[in-house]
C-alpha cells in the first residue's frame, strides 16, 4: 500500500473513532488522567517544548518520537488517529511537512480542541521551508502560540502557564540563545554548505552565509533528484574550498550526500552533524539544539582557524 492510500485509509478510520469518543465523553477531546490537559504533537521537537511549557498541567504525546523515523514519509497508525481525535490541544508542523497529521485532525473535527499549525503561526505555506524548529525566531513564536492555546483550554491556569513560559525562555533556552549569539558574533559571514534545507532557517540566525544551491538542498530534503548543475556546483564549492564548514543531516544520508561528505573530508573541510528529530532519544529540545550548536561552533573554529 502506498503512502497516500494508507493515509486515506486511516482518515476513514478516524471518522468512526471520533464518533465513538464523542459518544463516550460528549466531545472528541478527552482530558488526560488526573484532569491534565491532553496534548498531542505530531513531532517530538514541538512535543518537548509543549511538555516543558505545560509542566504539571499537561500530558504530552509525541507521535514521531523515534530518531529513526522520517516525518516526511511517516505511516500513521490507528492509534495515532485515536490520539489526535482525543487531543485537547494538537500541534502539527504543516508547511507540507506532516500532511498525514493534518489529515487525521481534519477527519476528527472538534470545536473544543485547540489546534496549532506551525506554518500558520509563522506565516508560511506549502513550498516554504518547513524546518522551522531550526529557526530561533519561529521557535519563540510557537512558544507564544502554545501558551495561548493552554490558556484558552485552561483559563484558570493562565498565570501558571506564563510562569512556565518565563522559566523555559529565561532558563531552559539560556544556553541555546547564548550559543546562537556567540556563533554569530564570532563567525558571522562565514561561507558554509549543507546537505539539505534543514540548515536554511538556522544559518541567518548564526550569521552564516549558506551557499549550497537551494535546489540541491530541497531535492535531498524531499527525496528528489537534484539537477546535474546543482550537483556540480555543490561539489565544486567543496573541492575548491569555497566553504569553511559542511553540515549534513545524518538521518538522511543519500548517495549524493555521502559523496559530498567524502569530498569534504578529502578537502579538509570540517563536518558538523545535525538531525531531523530529537537525538538521542529522550533528549529535550534545548539539549539537542545546544549539542548541535556546540558541534557547529567547534567545526567553524577548525574550518576558519580561529
Amino acid at each position: 500500500m502506498n503512502r497516500s492510500h494508507s493515509v486515506a485509509a486511516l482518515v476513514l478510520l478516524a471518522l468512526p473513532l471520533a464518533l465513538l469518543v464523542a459518544g463516550c465523553g460528549g466531545g472528541g477531546a478527552a482530558a488526560a488522567e488526573d484532569g491534565k490537559l491532553n496534548v498531542v504533537a505530531a513531532e517530538n521537537f514541538w512535543g518537548s517544548i509543549a511538555e516543558q511549557l505545560g509542566g504539571e498541567e499537561v500530558v504530552v504525546t509525541s507521535i514521531i518520537d523515534n530518531p529513526a523515523a522520517d516525518p516526511h514519509d511517516y505511516e500513521p497508525t490507528s492509534a495515532d488517529a485515536q490520539a489526535f481525535a482525543e487531543a485537547q490541544v494538537a500541534i502539527v508542523n504543516g508547511i507540507g511537512y506532516d500532511e498525514w497529521a493534518s489529515k487525521l485532525l481534519d477527519a476528527s473535527p472538534d470545536s473544543s480542541r485547540e489546534e496549532i499549525t506551525v506554518g500558520d503561526v509563522v506565516g508560511l505555506e506549502n513550498g516554504d521551508n518547513p524546518h522551522q524548529w531550526y529557526s530561533p525566531r519561529s521557535v519563540h513564536r510557537v512558544i507564544d502560540a502554545i501558551v495561548a492555546a493552554y490558556e484558552q483550554a485552561l483559563p484558570g491556569k493562565a498565570l501558571y502557564f506564563q510562569q512556565q513560559k518565563a522559566r523555559f525562555e529565561g532558563a531552559g533556552l539560556a544556553e541555546y540563545d547564548r550559543l546562537i549569539a556567540q556563533i554569530k558574533a564570532r563567525f558571522g559571514g562565514t561561507p558554509v554548505g549543507a546537505s539539505e534545507s534543514i540548515l536554511e532557517p538556522l544559518a541567518p540566525a548564526l550569521g552564516l552565509r549558506l551557499i549550497t544551491p537551494r535546489g540541491f538542498m530541497d531535492a535531498v530534503s524531499e527525496g528528489a533528484e537534484a539537477t546535474p548543475a546543482e550537483k556540480a556546483t555543490s561539489n565544486a564549492q567543496i573541492e575548491d574550498g569555497q566553504i569553511d564548514l559542511w553540515v549534513y543531516n545524518s538521518q538522511n544520508a543519500t548517495p549524493d550526500v555521502k559523496r559530498l561528505n567524502e569530498a569534504a573530508e578529502a578537502a579538509g573541510i570540517p563536518i558538523a552533524t545535525v538531525t531531523e528529530t530529537l537525538t538521542p532519544a529522550g533528549a529535550t529540545f534545548e539539549e539537542w539544539m545546544v549539542d548541535e550548536l556546540r558541534g557547529i561552533e567547534a567545526a567553524l573554529a577548525k574550518g576558519t582557524g580561529s
